[in-house]
């Protein structure tokens, strides 16, 4: 099957892209868009790898499924249109990063720079039914995502993988620790991120071991 994907990613995950699972998925995702609003829009479902190119990613930052309020979702995980208010998580999320490096909360909640400094952006599930969370988990998106970690784990080396909450943390077990750096905490939503999220420094020790592995830090 032929994909509409940055041209890198298209070539590494033709394998995925050819089996079965995926024409299931991609026949679920049609149905769903055809029948009712679906986020993100059609052309922003693979917006985190159309921005950040296989061999430039530096940073795999792990999310569970996109916004589903009207407006939100852009691709990227923790991310939202210009325009768009913060959601809790991303204003701790800026309030860490704040505490960690001292730079001012920014304007826009659109992550879209980060991704074309090299942060995958990546959900687990990468669409959702307007105002259903999780409503499009168990079609076959995470056989994908997973595939796609463990395709970065096995290819790269030295990357940073950030992962927030239990959700997240599950995914070690694909990723090899002795080539990359694994960042664990709670989830930055309010009901966890007194539990561990603030005070992590993930944003300070992505930085430090991207430069201990010669590489431009993140311009958080």
């Amino acid at each position: 099957m032929y994909v509409k994907i940055e041209p890198s990613w298209q070539q590494a995950l033709q394998p995925e892209f050819d089996k079965p699972y995926f024409a299931e998925l991609t026949d679920f995702v049609r149905q769903a868009y055809s029948q009712g609003a679906c986020y993100p829009p059609g052309r922003l479902i693979f917006n985190a790898f159309n921005l950040c190119p296989i061999d430039a990613v530096k940073v795999v930052l792990l999310g569970q499924d996109p916004y589903h309020e009207p407006g939100q979702a852009e691709g990227l995980c923790f991310s939202v249109a210009e325009g768009v208010p913060h959601p809790p998580s991303l204003q701790n999320i800026f309030k860490e990063i704040q505490s960690d490096l001292g730079q001012p909360v920014p304007q826009s909640g659109s992550l879209s720079r980060w991704a074309r400094q090299g942060v995958l952006l990546l959900n687990a599930t990468l669409t959702v039914e307007a105002h259903r969370a999780g409503s499009h988990q168990n079609h076959g998106w995470e056989t994908f995502t997973d595939a796609v970690i463990s395709l970065l784990s096995q290819r790269q080396t030295g990357l940073v993988f950030m992962l927030w909450g239990s959700y997240a943390r599950k995914k070690r077990a694909l990723i090899d620790s002795s080539r990359h750096l694994c960042l664990e905490a709670a989830h930055p939503s309010p009901l966890s991120a007194y539990r561990g999220f603030f005070g992590c420094h993930h944003f300070s020790k992505a930085n430090a071991y991207l430069r201990q592995n010669g590489k431009t830090p993140i311009e958080w």
